[in-house]
């Protein structure tokens, strides 16, 4: 085995223990899935016969599930609702042996809901055919500031890390976390960001991890698979940002990071490019990202990982986590 393989494998056996905080938004996802014989004679739709129901966590609760996945323990800090979907959250996280000491129950806050429609017949996969989103924004509420901050702080105190996963509901609150941020990096900390669309707000983190469309909307502008325009945007995201640096997320052609003082490192998807679902993968690389800065990574061994978790989990169906199993083998492979 070469020496850089022996590296790799090493760190994902120092996941195990490492506490990663992982603030943001807990969406609760819903699969029903059912069998299809006819249309309706109502309507030109299908008629879908139910067979079963299925819930899982979504948003940062995905980077909860894959942290804990790993081997390692995370510390969820965020917010739901005093809602049926707010306490399957929790049951979820509980069945688990996850804490939910950090989480707050806000009574006037619907707890986000992504409900998947899946079907097909009794013996085909299941394929789905439509989603609906229950969304709500956390309120802009003083008590709820100041709950968020005193949790951050208590996880600063007992953690290696800090994922921040913004769906953008509105838990992470920018007063919040400027407030919060300096005390992070007084002791070290990586704090790594996953942020749908608000990427420039948030400013003095270690590494931010955006797919190539998220680029795109931060800076208004096009990519159009040009390498020097990515280049260009890369640096520009990075500087906005005052980032120690950024990873940029490319699909089917891999990775892009972006370090200070250094040119921009690019590597190629792991595997096969012929990618069965993306659903839920950035959650999955930053978390494995996170996890390998914590324990010592280099910002291009932390890449190396991410890429190899990426490509073993968007050739699963649907939201899903990579073990420090599955990763072992990926790169022994």
């Amino acid at each position: 085995m070469d020496k850089e393989k022996a590296k790799l494998l090493g760190l994902i056996d120092r996941f195990s223990g490492k506490k990663i905080a992982v603030w943001g938004d807990f969406i609760l996802d819903e699969y029903l899935y059912g069998k299809t014989r006819r249309v309706s004679r109502e309507a030109p739709v299908l008629i879908l016969s139910y067979q079963k129901g299925e819930y899982s966590l979504g948003g940062a609760g995905n980077s909860v599930l894959n942290i804990k996945a790993l081997g390692a323990d995370p510390l969820p800090v965020g917010v739901v609702g005093e809602d049926a979907s707010g306490e399957r959250i929790i049951e979820i996280l509980h069945r688990q042996k996850i804490s939910s000491r950090y989480l707050i129950r806000s009574k006037g806050y619907q707890t986000p809901i992504k409900m998947r429609i899946l079907a097909g017949e009794e013996n085909t996969r299941k394929q789905q055919i439509l989603r609906i989103d229950k969304e709500a924004a956390v309120p802009e509420s003083a008590s709820i500031s100041q709950k968020l901050r005193a949790n951050l702080m208590a996880v600063q105190s007992q953690c290696h890390g800090l994922l921040i996963s913004d769906y953008n509901y509105m838990t992470v609150k920018t007063d919040v976390f400027n407030a919060v941020l300096p005390s992070f990096k007084k002791s070290r900390l990586p704090v790594a960001l996953d942020s749908r669309f608000r990427l420039l707000q948030f400013k003095g983190i270690t590494v931010a991890t955006p797919n190539e469309p998220e680029v795109e909307d931060a800076l208004k502008l096009r990519l159009d698979d040009d390498l020097p325009k990515l280049k260009r945007a890369g640096r520009r995201v990075m500087d906005r940002i005052r980032s120690r640096a950024l990873l940029i997320t490319r699909g089917s052609r891999g990775m892009a990071l972006f370090e200070r003082g250094r040119p921009p490192f690019l590597i190629p998807v792991h595997g096969s490019t012929d990618i069965v679902d993306v659903t839920g993968a950035g959650d999955t690389v930053i978390s494995v990202f996170t996890l390998a800065l914590a324990c010592g990574a280099s910002l291009q061994e932390a890449t190396k990982l991410a890429n190899f978790a990426g490509g073993v989990v968007v050739m699963k169906k649907g939201t899903a986590t990579v073990s420090s199993g599955e990763l072992k083998k990926a790169i022994s492979s």
